[in-house]
């Protein structure tokens, strides 16, 4: 059984990983230009997604990669790169230039990048299977641990539905910024993601 120390330890390792609050100017950019019903339909989708993928890995750990042979560093490298070619949409404006074109299909974001790798990332699956190894294979210890970590989904999803209010907060040009700016940290944390698979293999020294 987890005391109230190790929950709250659990909660805080999981909310600073998953980040809410970074996470909804994300959000914004992505979804720029969809109405707020379509916001909404995003938001459930890729929260619903990335619980289930940080569920997966709790109850299975590192079996389910390690069953396809996939490893941990090999999957931080794959999010990196695919994340990467989310940031460069952002800074270039590729994912409005598709919007305002003639498809009639617009981009949904909920199941890449939001629900995963920003929901459900390397970091949160890593986090997950660390504290469930911590409970022993206790249920009742197994079962707070997925609690914690579906509250926090829960605040992902409620400051996506807020997104409205800060676009229109930021209005048409600061929302432009916000996407470039969001593009450059978005593609440095997928170079992140990427030199951390490298160290983890062996391939580069170092913290």
């Amino acid at each position: 059984m987890m005391d109230q120390t190790a929950l709250l330890t659990a909660f805080v390792a999981l909310f600073v990983i998953i980040d809410p609050v970074g996470l909804t100017p994300v959000f914004v950019a992505l979804t720029r230009g969809a109405t707020a019903r379509a916001r909404r339909g995003i938001a459930l989708r890729a929260c619903l997604i990335g619980a289930g993928l940080l569920t997966l890995f709790g109850l299975a750990g590192e079996a389910v990669l390690g069953f396809i042979g996939i490893s941990m560093p090999a999957f931080r490298i794959a999010g990196g790169i695919l994340l990467f070619l989310t940031a460069l949409d952002m800074l270039f404006e590729r994912r409005t230039e598709r919007r305002e074109g003639k498809a009639v299909a617009v981009d949904d974001p909920s199941v890449f990048p939001l629900a995963m790798p920003l929901i459900a990332g390397p970091g949160a699956m890593a986090t997950m299977i660390l504290l469930a190894g911590q409970t022993g294979g206790d249920a009742t210890a197994l079962a707070l641990v997925h609690g914690v970590m579906l509250a926090v989904v829960v605040l992902v999803f409620l400051f996506f539905l807020v997104a409205g209010v800060l676009e229109r907060a930021l209005g048409h040009t600061g929302t432009l910024v916000v996407t470039r700016l969001l593009g450059m940290l978005l593609a440095a944390l997928s170079v992140q993601f990427v030199l951390d698979g490298l160290r983890d293999l062996g391939v580069l020294a170092g913290a």
